[in-house]
């Protein structure tokens, strides 16, 4: 498959998924969404707010249920793509290199990785082989807006 065959399937293969992605979250502080450097896109870390409120809210593993926290982490995901598409269009992804992965963990929680695959297995739906990537999982203690789980993306683009 050609570049320009693969970057046309990705806005179909999100249309056959039944995705939308969302609008851009616009920053909460003094940062940018994503920004490009050479054939990288890197995101800044996204919280699952969908229309400006947190999907969840608390620690996983006391407050927010695991699965919760997964499904969290999908709409994570879901933003980061929305803004690398803002910066450079979803087309132009050639594959996902990493994933970083920050949950909000109640004492003793040590299923991050499994809160995490809620957005690897999306990046996977969409880009299958191109959205295998490295990761890491990282449990801490609060992120912003007291939500449980925070994903950032690095992506590489055609050129």
């Amino acid at each position: 498959m050609s570049a320009s065959e693969t970057a046309v399937s990705w806005t179909r293969r999100l249309h056959d998924l039944g995705i939308e992605l969302p609008p851009v979250v616009p920053p909460v502080a003094a940062y940018i969404p994503a920004v490009r450097t050479g054939n990288l896109v890197y995101t800044s870390g996204q919280v699952p707010l969908v229309d400006g409120k947190p999907t969840h809210v608390g620690k996983v593993g006391d407050a927010v249920a695991p699965e919760d926290a997964a499904y969290a982490a999908r709409t994570c995901a879901l933003n980061a793509l929305a803004a690398v598409h803002a910066l450079v269009g979803i087309d132009s992804v050639v594959r996902v290199v990493k994933v970083v992965g920050f949950v909000a963990s109640a004492d003793g929680f040590t299923g991050q990785p499994a809160v995490i695959n809620g957005a690897s297995n999306l990046l996977g739906e969409v880009f299958g082989d191109a959205g295998a990537h490295a990761r890491s999982a990282v449990g801490v203690a609060e992120l912003p807006l007291g939500v449980p789980v925070e994903v950032e993306l690095i992506v590489e683009i055609e050129g």
